[in-house]
Order: C-alpha cells, then structure tokens, then sequence
C-alpha cells in the first residue's frame, strides 16, 4: 500500500492522486514525455516525489488533491468531452469549471452529439474503477434510430462483433418499440454503439445515457450537474473490491 505522504509517492501515483488521471494512464504520459520535475522531463517509472519538488504536467502545475471532487453532468449535444480542443469547440467541462477551483476531468467520455450522464472528477482512483472493464461497471443509453431495428440486429450485437479490427459486445438491452432501444455495456469503447448501428444502415437519431452504475441521470437538467453522494461513490468503490475477490475466489 503506497504511504499518502508526499515524499514517498512515486510520480505515477502522485500524479493519479492529484487527479490527473488513472494510475495506468499517468505512466504512459510519463513515458510519453508530457511530464517533468524541476523543469527536467521524466520519463522512466519510479521516481519519488519530494516535498520541495515541483510537477508539472504540459506546463501546468501538479498537486496533491486535498478535497476529491465527483460531480454527474447531464451533458446536452454539440460539446466535447475533452480538456481542450484545436477546432475550438465547446467543452463539457466548460460547463462547470467557473464553479470549482479545482482541476477536473472527465470519467470516460460522451461523443459530440450524444447527450446524458457523465461524470467529472479529480480523483484518479475512480476514473479507473469508472473506465476500467475489469470493473464491470455498467452504462446504460437510449438509443433512437431514423429506421426500424431489427431484434436480430442486437442479438448479434450481444454474441459480439468485428468492425474494422475491433470487437464490440452488448451486455443486454430492452427493445421499446422499433425505433427506441435501451442498450446496456460493460466496456463501452469509444463510439461503439454508432459504429456499431452504422455497420448495419441504421442512423441514429438520439443516443442519451441515463446510467453509469448506480447512479440514473434521473431529473438533472441538461447543462446541469450533481455531486454525487457518499453512498454513490462508496459503491463504485465496493463493486471493484467485490470483482477482486470474486477473481482471486475463482483463481484459488
């Protein structure tokens, strides 16, 4: 277990821990050159941070997170979730950033069109548990299409699927009516419901999340957002601890 003290936190997880992102995925910004300590760029693992030393990360000042932030927004069309974008397009962070002073991102993502929950946070920790498949967390969308859905079309969706080199997989959906499905991952790679439906000529009219665990979208307002609660955070925390054990039971 790593000590929370400063001076014996290893770059990666002192970078996770300031909520910049998962453990994993601060190694790969180290290794990928995007971070330094004292102005000298860090590449290999390992590292111990110092109390008098200073991180930066593409040039902007790194700190430990003293107070962890979970917010759920309910994400409208047109805004990308991302903490900066070239074409200058509206961000989804830009939608609650005046209201925290502290660094956050987003867990996951919603592409540019789609619209519903996601979730914002500066605690690495979660985002991993959130993202991370071997969490087995589930997100539900709704999904509306321009022509008619095929029942079958999701059952092949459920036995899985190739496109393009990459495998997608439905964990179980609700069909509402020809035009209206709810669909349920476990993984949730990126664009996959679209590229799925648009491998079979189906065009999607809306996709909208309305859950991620436990947590429903619920009556939060589009361009609007929560905290989420103890409760909430505690089971997302839980679940993970539940499929470690399951794992090393079923390895045993």
């Amino acid at each position: 277990m790593e000590n929370n003290n400063k001076n014996n936190l290893r770059l990666q997880v002192f970078m996770a821990h300031s909520g910049i992102a998962s453990r994993r995925r601060c190694e790969f910004l180290i290794s990928e050159g995007y971070v330094k300590i004292n102005s000298r760029v860090v590449t290999e693992m390992g590292v111990r941070v110092k109390p008098d030393d200073i991180v930066t990360y593409k040039g902007q000042a790194v700190r430990l997170v003293n107070k962890k932030l979970y917010i759920a927004l309910n994400k409208p069309p047109l805004y990308l979730c991302s903490n900066s974008d070239p074409q200058g397009r509206s961000l989804a962070i830009d939608l609650i950033k005046n209201d925290f002073s502290e660094r956050l991102y987003n867990v996951g993502r919603l592409d540019y069109l789609s619209t519903g929950l996601i979730f914002f946070t500066n605690d690495g920790n979660f985002t991993k548990i959130v993202a991370h498949p071997s969490s087995g967390i589930e997100k539900e969308y709704v999904v509306e299409t321009k022509q008619a859905i095929d029942e079958q079309i999701l059952l092949d969706f459920m036995k899985g699927v190739t496109i393009e080199g990459e495998k997608y997989k439905l964990d179980s959906y609700i069909y509402k009516t020809k035009y209206k499905v709810r669909l349920i991952l476990l993984e949730g790679k990126n664009r996959e419901i679209r590229r799925f439906f648009q491998s079979r000529n189906l065009k999607i009219r809306k996709l909208h999340r309305v859950r991620i665990g436990k947590v429903q979208l619920d009556n939060i307002p589009s361009g609007s957002y929560r905290y989420l609660t103890e409760k909430e955070v505690a089971w997302f925390f839980k679940k993970k601890k539940r499929r470690e054990s399951k794992y090393v039971s079923s390895s045993d």
